[in-house]
């Protein structure tokens, strides 16, 4: 018989490229403030600067001894151990961060001048190298030496990425900033940096400006900053000008929607710094992008002639954040390149739009499509554009309607506190995934206080959508009651199958949400904190310290809903697991949002504040075969959980095997020892 394989649909150089750009901005834009402050602190209190202090520029004496200052040791140490702890906590959470910020030191004092583009390399380096270095020993340690492998080894591994970024990295570094600088400085003296324009202005339309942006530029564009006291490189790319040019020119010989939306585009591109809302006026006209190039062209020019630079980058491209950031010198230099290129660039858009006949009202919608489709997600300003928000409203417990981009990789359920009901949602619907045919798809779960924008659908009950929706706007989301046989898996798998089909994309009417195709691939689990691994779950010999004998009970004694919490919360507290203000939590939580599972199952646990009350992973199970009454709903098996890190999922993973399948609540009502209740339990997880 044959089988069928679906194609996997192929990812462009561009996307690859997109990918690259945003794995290097996830290092320096969440640093962003941090760069700013310095600016600040440059601008006014350097030698040179507004309100020179001796003590905090860094020059001059005091009591004999040479001021050291803020400015120096912030571009020196603060900035880059930023970025390189960054840049590992995105590959492996905190612990990769830590091992980066160490390796990120040694190229420090290796070099002995400000190392970004070190950091850039040393930061993920540590965290991928100290992940795969932990999986050579996952699974082996012995009970109680955990915290003892782990300190050390990250300890060790990181005094030998020290060395090697000492020895090794920071000489190679050095030599490529040099030459890089050098570049720079050859392009600027004979007049050749303005056609830099040529590549940087297709490519922000194109979404790959940030490996150009924050791969290069603004590594460079410090280092010049800190020699000679700004740097032309910050506004390259940067420069609002260009861009309200192209929606000056529309607002006056458009037409249609794209002429009514141009107003409130510009202001958002101009004061906002949002850029990228005026990607779609491009798209429509191709020949506008000869707009942009000229003017940014004109800008650098006029940077370069007036020598005028900013301090420190300007994130985002606001016309505020660049005011801010420029040079005490160069603020007529600086105002005088916004104007310009803004100006140059209508007249040469302008013209292009006189002289071409087209239909803007019509295409507007389309041209954002592309725009979306190209970026890898839901615009956060598309609405401005094409008159509809980014959620389009709920219906049939759904989320908003949008563009999906891209074939569906990420999936999370999120709940108050990542533990219990999004761990057993998710191992209900990567069960139903994988049996689809679809093994790659990753399905996490998370505390919605740990949510980022980085997933292609979030799932959540229907009380917590409205909290989960702010911090993933780009997603698809679908609210349920039911996290144990909700008819929305079946929609979900659906929207799978579709979008990782070629050719099968989901139009608007059927695809709720956007891929983030430029979501790194460890993004999603990083961000969840909790992610689950149930997919490669321990046998129930490993749970033997979490599902203790003690902890089952077959009979329970409870009536009510909350009779119940306290009994499961009871057991916990019998074990050691937790304090007595978990129990607390526990129907802090059921009041907020109700843990009813479906099949006859309610599994009740504390609120994510509630962590520090929990000494260590346990779950306790209650029988009621006579069934209680929970918020409307008939349970008749109570498990109560509380959970360390990822201690507790292979647990919350059989049981969810065992309650999506019938024939084993059957068995499981119909127990007569404890002995079979675990024996079933470890049956479904071998």
């Amino acid at each position: 018989m044959a089988t069928e394989t679906v194609a996997k649909p192929r990812t462009s150089a561009r996307v690859h490229v997109q990918k690259f750009g945003t794995f290097l901005s996830g290092m320096i834009m969440p640093n962003i403030g941090a760069f700013i402050a310095w600016g600040i602190i440059t601008a006014l209190f350097i030698e040179k600067g507004w309100l020179p202090v001796p003590q905090l520029g860094g020059f001059g004496e005091t009591g004999g001894k040479p001021n050291i200052g803020l400015v120096g040791p912030m571009i020196t140490y603060l900035l880059p151990l930023l970025i390189g702890y960054t840049g590992g906590k995105n590959v492996y959470d905190v612990r990769g961060g830590v091992v980066g910020a160490i390796g990120t030191m040694g190229v420090i004092v290796g070099a002995g001048i400000p190392m970004f583009i070190g950091a850039m390399i040393m930061g993920p380096l540590g965290g991928w190298t100290m992940k795969k270095i932990d999986l050579l020993w996952e699974g082996k340690i012995r009970p109680g030496f955990e915290m003892l492998v782990n300190n050390f080894s990250a300890g060790i591994w990181g005094a030998l990425l020290a060395l090697l970024g000492f020895y090794g990295i920071s000489p190679v570094v050095t030599a490529f900033s040099e030459q890089a600088g050098k570049f720079v400085e050859f392009l600027v003296q004979n007049g050749l940096l303005p056609l830099t324009s040529i590549f940087i202005e297709p490519a922000k339309v194109l979404f790959l400006n940030n490996a150009i942006n924050h791969g290069v530029l603004t590594p460079l564009g410090v280092q010049q900053s800190l020699q000679q006291g700004k740097s032309i490189l910050f506004l390259l790319e940067a420069n609002p000008g260009p861009g309200l040019g192209i929606l000056l020119a529309y607002m006056f010989f458009g037409r249609g929607a794209a002429k009514a939306s141009a107003p409130g585009a510009a202001i958002i591109q101009f004061l906002g710094g949002i850029h990228e809302i005026y990607f779609p006026y491009v798209l429509m006209r191709p020949l506008l992008i000869l707009g942009a190039i000229a003017g940014g062209m004109t800008g650098i020019a006029t940077l370069a002639v007036t020598n005028s630079g900013l301090v420190a980058p300007a994130a985002p491209g606001s016309i505020f954040a660049v005011l801010a950031q420029t040079a005490r010198d160069s603020y007529f230099g600086v105002i005088l390149s916004v104007v310009l290129a803004a100006t140059v660039s209508f007249l040469v858009s302008s013209v292009i739009l006189r002289t071409t006949k087209h239909s803007d009202e019509a295409d507007l919608g389309d041209a954002t499509a592309r725009m979306e489709a190209m970026k890898g997600k839901k615009s956060s300003v598309s609405s401005t554009l094409t008159g509809a928000g980014a959620a389009a409203g709920a219906a049939g417990g759904r989320g908003g309607v949008g563009v999906l981009a891209g074939p569906v990789r990420n999936i999370v359920f999120a709940c108050d506190a990542g533990m219990g009901s999004s761990a057993m949602g998710a191992s209900v619907l990567r069960n139903k995934i994988k049996a689809a045919g679809f093994p790659d798809v990753k399905v996490t779960n998370a505390s919605i206080a740990n949510l980022t924008d980085t997933y292609d659908v979030v799932v959540t009950h229907q009380d917590l959508t409205e909290r989960a929706k702010p911090a993933t706007s780009s997603a698809a989301h679908y609210s349920v009651d039911n996290f144990m046989s909700s008819p929305r898996y079946d929609e979900i798998v659906e929207l799978v199958r579709e979008s990782n089909t070629e050719g099968g994309t989901p139009d608007a009417g059927t695809a709720h949400g956007a891929h983030a195709a430029d979501a790194p691939v460890d993004a999603a689990p990083a961000a969840a904190g909790t992610a689950v691994g149930a997919a490669s779950a321990p046998d129930a010999g490993g749970s033997a310290d979490i599902l203790a004998r003690e902890s089952v009970v077959l009979t329970g004694s409870a009536t009510t809903r909350d009779a119940a919490i306290d009994e499961a919360g009871r057991l916990l507290l019998a074990r050691g697991a937790v304090d007595e203000g978990y129990i607390a939590a526990m129907h802090e939580r059921e009041e907020s949002v109700s843990t009813y599972m479906g099949s006859f199952l309610a599994i009740p646990h504390g609120t994510n504040a509630a962590k520090d009350h929990i000494r260590k992973s346990a779950v306790s199970v209650i029988r009621y075969p006579e069934g209680i009454d929970w918020n409307g709903k008939q349970v008749k098996f109570v498990v109560g959980v509380a959970g360390i890190n990822n201690e507790h999922l292979h647990i919350l993973s059989s049981i969810a095997k065992v309650f999506t399948n019938k024939e084993q609540v059957a068995r499981l009502e119909a127990a007569g020892s404890v002995d079979e209740v675990l024996e079933l339990f470890g049956k479904v997880n071998a």
